[in-house]
């Protein structure tokens, strides 16, 4: 990780007519951040299950997608706990990672190898890296919770090379809206349906996050931004990014037995639950 006295050099060495660079350290203070008070409870989730959605269906596509290996520099943005950091890693690849929150960039470092570099900063300040210097940056369930991502996005071109990869992963906005849509039963054809109530309005919501024992002692939110497609097209689009490929994952749970468990498990695998988006650096 490079202390404060790196990014100060790297300050005085910038060109002349460039934007003075924001510490990452003054970045995280800026943007407040409601992960912290969930950072525990985050980690026994991903770390005592085995039968999550991270591990079960985006841990092997990203690692297909993102091909990690020897000498491959990998940028994790909002990396969390550094779950998918660590899985880099494994593969050989040199990883480094940032997230806004201390508390899960300090549950991070205690669980990961010395030779993965964590740096406590906000998506759209990466100052802590120099430009044209990763190889792929990716973005795992995290730019839904990312109010700016243009600057996000920006940043990530900024440190990209030419040629490099953005790797984003998220909840499909078209069928995974908060508070706007559902699963339904039509009781006539005996048939679930994915009811939709809005999509196309930008909107922000908070979500409750306290795990159910909780719930009566106190509540703790998180918050979280929908945006239409289009809307993340268009940013990658003005950032300098060309979309070249777009998957959607299914779930990999299956329904309890039931007389509604075959339509279930049928829909399961018609309506998507992740969307990844890989974008090119122009």
């Amino acid at each position: 990780m490079k202390n404060n006295s790196d990014w100060r050099k790297r300050i005085d060495q910038k060109k002349p007519g460039t934007k003075p660079e924001v510490s990452p350290e003054d970045a995280a203070k800026k943007h407040k951040t409601s992960w912290n008070s969930v950072a525990k409870w985050y980690d026994v989730l991903l770390e005592d299950s085995t039968d999550t959605y991270q591990e079960k269906v985006i841990l092997p596509n990203i690692l297909r997608i993102v091909a990690p290996k020897k000498n491959m520099k990998i940028l994790d943005i909002a990396c969390g706990q550094g779950y998918f950091s660590r899985a880099f890693a494994g593969k050989g690849a040199t990883v480094t990672a940032c997230d806004i929150a201390p508390e899960l960039i300090e549950i991070a470092i205690k669980n990961s190898p010395k030779d993965i570099s964590y740096t406590t900063t906000s998506a759209d300040n990466l100052s802590f890296k120099d430009g044209n210097s990763v190889d792929t940056a990716v973005i795992v369930l995290a730019i839904q919770n990312i109010e700016n991502i243009v600057g996000t996005f920006a940043e990530a071109k900024r440190v990209l090379k030419p040629g490099g990869k953005l790797v984003l992963v998220l909840n499909h906005p078209a069928f995974r809206i908060v508070g706007g849509s559902s699963w339904q039963w039509d009781a006539g054809p005996q048939k679930q349906y994915r009811r939709i109530d809005s999509y196309m309005s930008d909107s922000q919501h908070k979500i409750d996050m306290t795990p159910a024992k909780d719930r009566q002692i106190r509540k703790t939110f998180t918050v979280s931004f929908h945006r239409p497609l289009q809307s993340y097209f268009k940013a990658l689009n003005k950032a300098g990014f060309a979309v070249a490929r777009l998957e959607e994952w299914i779930s990999h749970k299956v329904s309890e037995p039931g007389p509604r468990a075959d339509e279930e498990n049928r829909m399961k695998k018609e309506i998507p639950m992740f969307i990844c988006l890989e974008a090119i650096k122009l």
